[in-house]
C-alpha cells in the first residue's frame, strides 16, 4: 500500500444522545484529522441500532444488518477516534454492545478481530463534570487492548465540556484543543505508518 495514500479515520462516540457532547468532540477531532491530511468520516451509533448481543438470537436470526454495516465501517478505516461517555464510572452499554457485535466472526475466513486488530485508536472523553469522564476511559482502553487494537498515547479528557465548546461544536478551551491536536497528530501518524507497513 502506498505511503502517500491518506489514512482513513473513523470518528464516533459511545453516546446515543442527539446533542451528545462526546459526539461533538469527536466531530471536532475528525476535522483536525482532515487538516493533517487524513480522510475522516464521522458516524453515530444512533444510525446503527443493534440489538443487545445474545448468541441465541444470533443463531436464530443471523448477524443483524446494522451490526454488519457498523463492522464494515470499521474494516474500511485505518484508525478510529472514539468518544467515551462515562456511565456509572464505566463504558456505555451502547459502545460495549457495538464492540461485542463487531468482534463476531465475519464473512468466510475473516478473523473476528479483523476490524480492530492492529488499528490505531485515539480515545477521548467529555463530561460537564469535573473528572471529564476519566474513569470510564480505563475500561474502554482495556477492552480495546484485548481485541488487539493499538491505543495511541495521550487520551484526552474534557471536563466542564459545556463551557469548553461553542454552539457550532468547536472546542474553544485552549488546553483541551491543544491536547486534541497532539492526540490527532499521533493518531494520523500512527495510522499512516500501520497502513504502510
Amino acid at each position: 500500500m502506498s505511503a502517500n495514500t491518506p489514512a482513513k479515520i473513523l470518528a464516533f462516540s459511545g453516546s446515543l444522545r442527539k446533542e451528545s457532547f462526546n459526539q461533538k468532540v469527536v466531530s471536532f477531532a475528525a476535522e483536525l484529522a482532515r487538516e493533517r491530511g487524513a480522510e475522516a468520516t464521522v458516524i453515530t451509533l444512533r444510525d446503527y441500532p443493534m440489538p443487545i448481543f445474545n448468541e441465541d438470537d444470533e443463531k436464530a436470526n443471523g448477524y443483524p444488518a446494522e451490526a454488519r454495516a457498523f463492522r464494515e465501517q470499521l474494516l474500511s478505516h485505518d484508525g478510529f477516534i472514539i468518544g467515551c461517555p462515562e456511565y456509572n464510572s464505566s463504558i456505555t452499554a451502547a459502545l460495549k454492545n457495538a464492540i461485542d457485535w463487531a468482534t463476531r466472526a465475519g464473512k468466510g475466513d475473516e478473523h473476528p478481530l479483523a476490524c480492530f486488530a492492529g488499528k490505531a485508536i485515539a480515545l477521548t472523553a467529555a463530561s460537564p463534570g469535573a473528572l471529564g469522564g476519566r474513569r470510564g476511559l480505563d475500561h474502554v482502553r482495556e477492552i480495546l487492548g484485548n481485541v488487539n487494537a493499538h491505543i495511541v498515547p495521550g487520551m484526552v479528557i474534557v471536563p466542564a465540556v459545556h463551557e469548553a465548546i461553542d454552539n457550532d461544536g468547536n472546542v474553544t478551551n485552549d488546553r483541551a484543543k491543544g491536547e486534541l491536536e497532539s492526540l490527532v497528530d499521533t493518531l494520523v501518524r500512527t495510522a499512516s505508518a500501520l497502513k504502510s507497513a
